[in-house]
């Protein structure tokens, strides 16, 4: 998946590489396999195996050391020196703010390149996470989810260096497809005039469809 974005967007990609999928072994070939696909940064996680949506409850974490070896290993496993590692810590959840800021800590000292203190519930808690710490932070905007949303502005007013907005396009595309069958179940009848689809136009430019005609002109026999 990380490979086939590469090949469409030339942006910088953060890919969510969960728990590593391990233990420190398995984060360095993680890694090694996500920076040869193209990937940019990845971001690893210290809730335990099998992991829940940060913004769910019943989490748990692995022990800090666990956690911080595995940072270790990411940033030994990586080639280039501008591919970033982002540790995210879900202590929040379960041993509170203070945990989670000291957790983060460690990862820094681990060679995290940025941080991220997952789900925190308040706007004194986001206003603590970027003076609290040395390197970049993310902040987590899950729609509905436990972190107050904002404008963009006042989370960099707060000092965050970056805002992901984890379900943005898969909740605006599950609006969008329920409203769109929702008019063909009612009225069995559903046109580009409706305004809940895509133009015909519109879908083959995403798709380049232009692109892929000429090559088949120039290489035609």
């Amino acid at each position: 998946h990380t490979a086939a974005v590469r090949d469409a967007v030339a942006l910088p990609i953060v890919v969510d590489a969960d728990t590593g999928f391990g233990n420190a072994l398995n984060v360095r070939h993680t890694v090694r396999t996500l920076e040869r696909a193209g990937a940019n940064a990845i971001q690893l996680e210290d809730q335990q195996s099998p992991k829940k949506c940060g913004h769910f409850n019943g989490k748990a974490v692995i022990p800090v050391a666990e956690a911080a070896a595995k940072i270790r290993a990411a940033v030994d496993a990586r080639q280039q020196s501008d591919f970033l590692v982002i540790a995210r810590t879900d202590a929040r959840a379960v041993e509170g703010l203070d945990a989670a800021l000291e957790r983060a800590a460690r990862y820094i000292e681990a060679g995290a390149d940025v941080t991220f203190v997952e789900a925190p519930e308040s706007l004194d808690e986001l206003r603590r996470i970027p003076p609290a710490l040395s390197v970049p932070q993310i902040v987590n905007v899950v729609i509905g989810g436990k972190t107050p949303t904002l404008d963009a502005t006042d989370y960099a007013a707060m000092g965050f260096g970056m805002v992901l907005y984890a379900n943005a396009a898969l909740q605006g595309a599950l609006l969008g497809m329920t409203l769109a069958l929702r008019q063909l179940r009612e009225t069995g009848r559903l046109d580009e005039s409706s305004g809940l689809v895509a133009g015909f136009v519109q879908r083959q430019q995403i798709v380049q469809k232009d692109l892929f005609d000429r090559l088949d002109r120039d290489y035609a026999a």
